[in-house]
């Protein structure tokens, strides 16, 4: 496992006294990205629309009409805060001529997110890689309700690293180890890795086990078609058909109140294959809210956390030819 070195523990105090302050920062002005005609804002780059051919005989008409949500008024406000731009950085205003084929970049705004009460820490960091332990219930990446209470956009602000971009991404509810890209130049290089299957991946997951089901009867192996579940759009679903989905277990040891823990190596990665995998042998993983079954949204529990871990990465450097091994210093609690 790559060692913690005093750089990482400079980072891991940023990230600590960023922590303390949530509020938006206004001792600079955001700097513009050379590849983004508006201005990181608060750890949050601008989102982004593509404009298709349509009827409408404006921008405003368009944007309207493609976000429902969002009422006229705020955009209106958006606009006159020269906060709407083409990818040429021309300001799109109330009254210009619509023109398919653009791109619009703006900044979205979402009410007030609650904090999630845990602390991400830094692994490893180099010119090229940063490694990060990420808590549960933190989403790596502005996503649907989630923008500031997000990985990305606290490392952002936490560390003032412009350029970062998640190289891979795990689950909102899963904890463990998230490499980030911090140089563009070679970004590439290390996105190869996951795009072909060249890093090796471990988890760990606390199941549910049934009292009289011996640790030898656990599949070496699952393989198995998955599909968006038709009755559930945020779920997963095994189908029939050619495999496109393979996960290896281990027994490790049993837990007190029916559970054992279990090592995961995933071969592919599809979305939640893991939990859909677990809970497929019969063996769903504690705390799962989605699988076996979807679970009516409530309020979240903090002290009941998905027990999955994306506990080890290792693969062989592109840039410096070294083997990379990587280890999470968190544990699951089930």
């Amino acid at each position: 496992m790559e060692g913690i070195t005093p750089e990482n523990q400079r980072a891991n105090q940023q990230l600590k006294s960023s922590a303390l302050n949530t509020t938006r920062r206004t001792d600079a002005p955001p700097q513009p990205s050379p590849h983004l005609p508006l201005p990181t804002r608060d750890g949050v780059g601008p989102s982004c629309v593509g404009v298709p051919a349509g009827p409408w005989p404006t921008f405003l008409d368009f944007l309207l009409a493609r976000f429902p949500g969002v009422t006229r008024e705020t955009w209106l406000a958006r606009m006159q805060a020269r906060e709407v731009i083409d990818e040429h950085g021309v300001p799109v205003t109330a009254d210009r001529a619509f023109e398919p084929h653009r791109r619009v970049y703006y900044y979205r705004s979402l009410p007030a997110e609650p904090r999630v009460p845990f602390e991400a820490s830094i692994v490893f960091r180099d010119a090229h890689l940063l490694v990060v332990d990420k808590p549960h219930f933190l989403a790596v990446a502005p996503t649907g309700k989630y923008l500031q209470e997000t990985l990305l956009v606290r490392l952002k602000r936490g560390l003032g690293i412009e350029a970062l971009v998640p190289i891979h991404r795990i689950d909102r509810g899963t904890a463990g180890l998230v490499l980030f890209s911090v140089d563009p130049a070679t970004r590439g290089s290390y996105q190869t890795l996951f795009s072909q299957r060249q890093v090796r991946k471990v988890y760990e997951a606390v199941v549910h086990w049934p009292a009289g089901m011996a640790a030898t009867a656990l599949p070496p192996v699952r393989r198995s078609r998955m599909a968006p579940d038709a009755d559930a759009f945020m779920r997963t679903a095994e189908i029939d058909g050619e495999p496109n989905s393979e996960t290896h277990f281990e027994f490790v040891e049993r837990r007190p109140d029916d559970r054992a823990l279990l090592r995961l190596s995933p071969v592919t990665g599809r979305r939640h294959q893991l939990r859909v995998h677990c809970a497929a042998l019969g063996l769903p993983i504690v705390n799962d809210p989605i699988y076996p079954a979807l679970l009516a949204e409530g309020e979240e529990d903090h002290a009941r956390p998905l027990q999955l871990l994306a506990k080890a990465l290792a693969f062989t450097d592109p840039v410096s030819g070294e083997s990379r091994s990587f280890d999470s210093r968190l544990r699951l609690s089930g």
